[in-house]
């Protein structure tokens, strides 16, 4: 009887405490044999017990571990932010993992805002480059409006291209960014003065117009795409509370800034008002 008893100690052992080999682990989680060994290796998973033959032992915990690190791989945080994440997880309790991955979530979706507006800066001046290339062949060297070696200056394709850097969505619970310049008073004195300089190069062909919440600059075509991307990404960073746009189409580049109410006095001064 006794030895009954110890058996059927053993089998329901091993249904509530499964052991896998590194292969089957691999197969359930998606990670490859040297990436278990190497996150073990640097401690994202703790050393696993080994049979007699020296083979690695993973439990279910490890499992669910895995399982976190592959989220927050997908989510683009690198191995010191996961182990950083790991040390809420060890905790056993959500809260705080939630509350670290929300700073980190917000400051991914700001990057990847700022990838996005500078990936699709490229495609603009791709855009006009193509145009000049296809506008003007000259006969002997190159010249100012071949698109060669110059600033394009053709007009952009008849198809509108619109990017977009807007604040991070405030998570349900929390208070939305106050309307106010994070930057250090050096750096908020020289963004003031890029603007300015941006405008006075432009003034003879530039248009302010009132929009819904905000004010438009429309420039010429011949305005500095890169420059005016720059300016706005910065601004955004340490002004949370505006919204930008800027936009390609035949009347030329705009720019599209749109703020609370109550910030509109901010946006007329850097910005100007409609004329």
């Amino acid at each position: 009887m006794a030895l009954d008893f110890e058996v059927d100690l053993k089998v329901y052992d091993r249904v509530v405490t499964s052991t896998y080999k590194i292969n089957e682990v691999a197969r359930r989680s998606g990670f490859t044999p040297a990436t278990l060994r190497y996150y073990e290796g640097i401690g994202l998973v703790p050393a696993v017990a080994r049979t007699d033959s020296g083979y690695r032992q993973y439990g279910d915990e490890v499992i669910d571990r895995l399982a976190f690190i592959a989220r927050a791989k997908q989510l683009g945080c690198s191995l010191e932010e996961t182990a950083d994440l790991l040390v809420a997880w060890d905790g056993g309790e959500c809260g705080p993992i939630q509350d670290r991955l929300r700073v980190l979530v917000a400051s991914k979706t700001q990057a990847a805002e700022n990838q996005i507006a500078e990936l699709t800066l490229l495609r603009l001046q791709l855009l006009k480059a193509g145009a000049a290339l296809a506008g003007h062949r000259p006969d002997g060297p190159c010249d100012e409006t071949c698109g060669c070696s110059a600033v394009a200056t053709t007009p952009a394709p008849a198809t509108a291209v619109r990017f977009t850097v807007k604040p991070v969505a405030t998570p349900p619970g929390h208070i939305a960014a106050p309307i106010a310049c994070t930057a250090t008073a050096e750096s908020a004195t020289r963004a003031l003065q890029e603007w300015a300089a941006l405008f006075a190069a432009h003034r003879d062909s530039m248009v302010r117009s009132a929009i819904p919440g905000g004010v438009r600059v429309q420039f010429s075509p011949a305005v500095d795409i890169g420059e005016l991307a720059r300016l706005t990404v910065a601004e955004q960073d340490c002004c949370g509370f505006l919204s930008f746009a800027i936009t390609v189409d035949r009347r030329g580049v705009g720019l599209e800034i749109v703020a609370p109410d109550d910030a509109l006095p901010i946006v007329h001064t850097v910005f100007g008002a409609a004329s």
